[in-house]
């Protein structure tokens, strides 16, 4: 089954046109540590859940470009919504790497949610047709409105070195425990998931250095550009829309204030009249700028190499993580200009930028996307040396 794939600036309508209602919800969900099911619910309706589900079973395929269009969208309405159907996008492009027949299983489901994590935080043993695996995972965003959850666990054979390995489960075979009480990106509902003894069949498991190295299982997507690309520089790709979104969003949210607004104990009648406000604005737009710079460069060396099937160079996979970084940390630069700008009345729940604010200051602290940690990573492959991680 295929489907007609609408362009990218119709599927970034779309979700322009969600914002509404993602408003109208964030203070649910950010209450109730989840997404309202109205909002999962109407991101269904709009198909952004098919954006990297295979054309066969009826997706788009999207690149990664029409991924950040999107997530920017989202993040314009809520942070929560768009960091949670940015995460359903690298798991469901994970998925699309194992054997056919396990994609068949996995995408019987319309609109099928897969979470995940990288994380090896669980052990795996060798079993008659699979392995056992017993563990924790953290952080795992959508849970709640999941079909299936990508795993990643330690492999402990017989003979040889431990290694780890990926696998799908469905979301039913694990326990869900509610632990996401946090400071910022409350209604992800990013909560944990437990494996005890839990038996997963050998085909739906495969290598994870493989899979960090594009190498897939599937013969269906095998001439698929999108599908034949590093882990890494995809998930990052498929990120930072939501970190470029929220930066938008508080620049919104800070003009649609801005006219009604007086500096007290000023004679400034409007806010819209200071030089300081000029200077803010100015500057924080300018870092928005530049984010955006970061995300289309890093879009287009992804699409790029998608499309070319050129071999990709060490220096691209850190660049791709630098990008990363770079877009995070100049969107929480400019929200934090214009958070501060805001006066002392911004700190009320019903007034977004406080929540936008401790939104992206979580994004930041991701370890993945941590700017710091992406810069160094980036700084020591041009300086020669090999990168001190298999996460490139």
């Amino acid at each position: 089954m295929t489907t007609e794939v609408p362009p990218r600036e119709e599927l970034v309508q779309r979700a322009a046109k969600l914002a509404p209602l993602l408003q109208k919800h964030a203070n649910w969900s950010e209450e109730n540590r989840r997404l309202h099911d109205e909002v999962v619910e109407a991101m269904a309706d709009a198909e952004l859940f098919k954006l990297r589900r295979p054309k066969r079973y009826g997706g788009f395929e999207a690149d990664t470009r029409t991924l950040v269009d999107v997530a920017a969208e989202l993040a314009r309405g809520d942070a929560s919504a768009s960091w949670v159907s940015s995460v359903y996008t690298i798991p469901g492009w994970m998925a699309c790497l194992f054997p056919d027949e396990v994609q068949d299983e996995v995408f019987a489901t319309p609109d099928t949610r897969i979470c995940g994590t990288l994380s090896p935080s669980a052990m795996a043993a060798p079993a008659d047709g699979g392995v056992v695996v017993t563990g924790k995972w953290q952080f795992i965003s959508g849970a709640h409105h999941a079909h299936w959850q990508e795993v990643i666990a330690i492999f402990m054979p017989p003979e040889g070195e431990p290694y780890p390995i990926m696998a799908l489960v469905p979301i039913s075979d694990l326990l869900i425990v509610d632990d996401w009480y946090t400071s910022g990106l409350k209604g992800t509902g990013s909560v944990s998931t437990v494996a005890k003894d839990l038996f997963i069949p050998q085909q739906r498991v495969v290598p994870l250095p493989a899979v960090l190295q594009g190498q897939s299982a599937s013969r269906g997507n095998a001439g698929s550009a999108i599908y034949n690309a590093p882990l890494l520089p995809v998930a990052a790709a498929s990120s930072v829309g939501t970190a470029l979104g929220m930066g938008r969003a508080a620049r919104d949210v800070f003009l649609r204030r801005l006219p009604n607004r007086k500096i007290t104990y000023t004679a400034y009648e409007s806010q819209r009249e200071a030089p300081l406000t000029h200077l803010q604005v100015a500057e924080a737009t300018m870092k928005l700028d530049q984010a955006e710079f970061h995300a289309h460069r890093l879009t287009d060396l992804v699409d790029g190499k998608c499309v070319d099937g050129t071999e990709w160079k060490l220096e691209e996979r850190a660049r791709a993580r630098a990008d990363l970084g770079a877009v995070v940390r100049l969107s929480k630069e400019a929200v934090d200009i214009f958070a501060s700008a805001s006066g002392g009345s911004s700190i009320y729940s019903d007034i977004p930028i406080q929540r936008i604010a401790r939104d992206v200051a979580a994004v930041n602290l991701h370890a993945l996307m941590h700017p710091n940690t992406n810069a160094e990573l980036y700084g020591r492959v041009l300086c020669g040396l090999e990168p001190n991680t298999l996460y490139i």
